[in-house]
C-alpha cells in the first residue's frame, strides 16, 4: 500500500487569511487527508507558517513589533484558525524552525558542491531616502506585462509573472513610498537550474494526471527558459547564508519555503524521535504517493523550482506525484483586500458561521479550472438548498418521525423490500463514484455526487411516505425507517471529510461510537449496520437557512472601502 504525504500551500504570516487562500490550498488539502485516511491509507498532512521575507518585516514594522515576537504570535493566531476550520494537521510548523534553518542550510551546500550557485554582481536598486538595499517585495510599482499597478518586485500577483524590481515601471520604496532610487552594485547568490531543464521537462511529462492549470504553467516556464534566480537578500530576517561575503544577507524566501515541507516534517520527527522519522516521508521511498496543493500563483515554485532543487542536491528526495493547483476565487467581482474592509477572511468568516457551512460552500464553487467569484447570494443559495433543504431537513425529519413513532431507539421488525434493495444500490452506486472523486481530488464533482447521494433519501422518504404507513403497516414502517437510519449515517459518513461537525453530531446521535473513533467507508456492514434497538439522542437542526435581509446585510458589511 501507498503512504500519503499531503501539504498545502504555506500561508504567510502576515495575517489571517481569506476565503480565497482557505479554498485554493488549504481546504482541499485537508478534505484530501481525511478522505484518505477514511481508505484506510496511512497519511502525514503537514503545513507550517511561512515566516521570512519582506512580507514578514513589512508586516511586523506596520505592527510596530519585532519581527521575530510578530512571527511568534501570528503562527498562534494562524494556527488557532485554522483548528476552528477543523484543518487535521499532523503537525503545523513554523519555516522560522531551527529544523527548518537546517534543512535549508543542507540544500544550499548539496546545490553549492554540485555547481548549481553562483555569484553575481548585479544592480540593485538602493533607496536614498530609506539609506539601505531594497530586496523585491520593498519595492513596488507597474507591472510591465499586464500594467497592475501595485505589482511587487518578485511578482505580480494579477498575472502571476514572476519579476525582478528593475522590471517595474515606476518604481517605488515599499517602506517609505519614496521614488528616490538609485541602481548600484551589490553581490548576491543565484540558484541556476537551467541544466535541469530537460529533466524537470521530462518529470512534468510524465504525470499525465495531473491537472491542466499544473502541467500548463509548468510548461510555459520550460519554454520560455530558465533563468538564475537569486537566492539571497539584504534583510535580517531568515535563515542567515553560510558563506563568507554573505553573513549579513539571508536566504530568500522562495528558496526556503518549499524546503519548510521537509523542515516541518522534521519538526514533527523531533517531537516523538522514538515513533516517528521524517526520512521515511522525504528520502525516497517508492511507496510515498506525494500531494500537493496551492492557488496557481505557487505553482511555478512547486513544479519547477522545489523539485529543481531536489533533483540538484544530488539526494534522493521525494519528488511531487501529484500538483493539485487551483485558480483564484474572487470576492463579488473584485480582489480581496485588508486594507480596504472587502471581503470575508477566516476568523470573521467563523464569527458569521459555523465552518462546516464555509467548508461545503467554498468546495462546492472550487475554483479547480477556472477563476470562480464568491457572492453572499450564491453562498445562500448553496446553503439553503443543499445543507438545510436536502442533508439537513433529510435527518431531522427521519429522527423525529423515528422518535414520534417508535421512540428514541432504532425501530425493530419488518423486512425491507424491493424498493429498499433498489435504494440500497443506488446508494452504493452513488457513494463509490463520490468516493472516486474525492480520491482524483475532483472536488466539485464530489460536491455534486454527494447532492445525488442526499437526493436518493429524499426521493425514498416521500415514496415510502412512513409517516402514512406506519398507520397501516407498524411492522414495514419500522423497517423503512430503520432504513432511513441506516442512511443517515451512510451521510454521515460520507460528509465526514467535508463538514466534520455535522457529520459528528449525526454519528453520535445514532450512537454510531465505533464511527466516531475511526471513521471508514469500508465493510459491507456499512449499509445496514444498524440492526434495531440502538438507542438514539435526537438532535438540533444541522443548520439554519439565511434569509434574504441577512444576505443583504452581510454584502453590505463586506463590500469594502474602495474599489476592487
Amino acid at each position: 500500500m501507498a503512504r500519503y504525504l499531503i501539504t498545502s500551500a504555506l500561508p504567510y504570516i502576515n495575517g489571517i487569511k481569506h476565503l480565497g487562500n482557505l479554498v485554493g490550498s488549504l481546504l482541499p488539502a485537508d478534505v484530501a487527508a481525511r478522505t484518505l485516511r477514511m481508505e484506510g491509507e496511512e497519511v502525514l498532512f503537514i503545513c507550517a507558517t511561512d515566516e521570512h521575507g519582506t512580507p514578514a518585516e513589512l508586516a511586523a514594522r506596520e505592527a510596530g513589533q519585532e519581527v521575530a515576537e510578530f512571527a511568534r504570535r501570528e503562527h498562534v493566531r494562524q494556527r488557532e484558525v485554522y483548528e476552528a476550520f477543523a484543518l487535521s494537521f499532523d503537525w503545523f510548523g513554523r519555516t522560522s524552525s531551527a529544523a527548518n534553518h537546517e534543512m535549508t542550510e543542507r540544500f544550499y551546500q548539496k546545490l553549492d558542491e554540485n555547481g548549481f550557485i553562483e555569484e553575481r554582481t548585479i544592480r540593485q536598486f538602493f533607496s536614498v531616502d530609506d539609506d539601505r538595499f531594497l530586496p523585491d517585495r520593498y519595492v513596488t510599482g507597474t507591472c510591465p506585462h499586464c500594467g497592475y499597478e501595485r505589482a511587487r518586485g518578485d511578482q505580480c500577483e494579477n498575472c502571476t509573472r514572476v519579476l525582478d524590481p528593475v522590471d517595474l515601471i515606476g518604481p517605488r520604496s515599499t517602506i517609505s513610498g519614496s521614488e528616490r532610487l538609485e541602481l548600484r552594485e551589490t553581490r548576491h547568490l543565484f540558484l541556476n537550474l537551467g541544466p535541469l531543464a530537460e529533466r524537470l521537462r521530462q518529470f512534468i511529462l510524465a504525470h499525465e494526471d495531473w491537472p491542466r492549470l499544473s502541467t500548463s504553467v509548468a510548461l510555459k516556464w520550460l519554454d520560455e527558459g530558465l533563468r538564475p534566480r537569486a537566492i539571497t537578500r539584504d534583510l535580517s530576517w531568515g535563515v542567515p547564508v553560510p558563506r563568507e561575503g554573505f553573513r549579513d544577507k539571508v536566504f530568500y524566501v522562495w528558496f526556503d519555503a518549499p524546503i519548510g515541507y521537509i523542515g516541518a516534517t522534521k519538526e514533527w520527527a523531533d517531537a516523538e524521535p522514538s515513533r516517528r522519522d521524517w526520512r521515511r516521508w522525504w528520502l525516497q521511498q517508492d511507496d510515498v504517493r506525494y500531494i500537493q496543493f496551492m492557488a496557481k500563483d505557487n505553482l511555478p515554485f512547486h513544479t519547477i523550482f522545489f523539485p529543481g532543487m531536489e533533483m540538484g542536491s544530488g539526494e534522493p528526495w521525494t519528488l511531487a506525484s501529484y500538483i493539485k493547483g487551483f485558480s483564484w476565487l474572487t470576492y463579488d467581482g473584485g480582489k480581496f483586500s485588508t486594507s480596504q474592509s472587502r471581503g470575508v477572511f477566516m476568523d470573521q468568516a467563523l464569527d458569521i458561521l459555523p465552518a462546516d457551512y464555509w467548508r461545503y460552500g467554498l468546495l462546492a464553487q472550487a475554483p479547480e479550472t477556472d477563476d470562480a467569484d464568491f457572492t453572499w447570494e450564491r453562498f445562500a443559495a448553496t446553503v439553503n438548498k443543499d445543507l438545510v433543504g436536502m442533508f439537513g431537513n433529510y435527518c431531522h425529519r427521519v429522527l423525529t418521525l423515528t422518535v414520534a413513532n417508535f421512540g428514541a431507539e432504532v425501530p425493530v421488525g419488518g423486512v425491507p423490500g424491493a424498493l429498499e434493495a433498489r435504494l440500497t444500490d443506488d446508494v452504493k452506486s452513488s457513494l463509490d463514484a463520490y468516493r472516486a472523486h474525492l480520491r482524483a481530488f475532483e472536488y466539485r464533482r464530489a460536491v455534486q455526487e454527494l447532492r445525488r447521494l442526499w437526493s436518493l433519501g429524499n426521493l425514498y422518504l416521500e415514496e415510502r411516505a412512513p409517516w402514512r404507513l406506519v398507520k397501516q403497516d407498524r411492522e414495514t414502517a419500522a423497517a423503512v425507517l430503520r432504513q432511513t437510519l441506516n442512511l443517515m449515517r451512510v451521510y454521515a459518513l460520507a460528509a465526514w471529510p467535508l463538514m466534520p461537525a455535522a457529520a459528528r453530531t449525526v454519528l453520535n446521535g445514532l450512537g454510531c461510537q465505533d464511527d466516531l473513533r475511526e471513521p471508514r467507508y469500508t465493510g459491507a456492514e456499512r449499509f445496514h449496520a444498524l440492526i434495531g434497538g440502538e438507542s438514539l439522542m435526537p438532535f438540533p437542526p444541522l443548520f439554519r437557512r439565511l434569509d434574504a435581509d441577512e444576505v443583504a446585510a452581510l454584502s453590505a458589511r463586506y463590500a469594502g472601502t474602495g474599489p476592487s
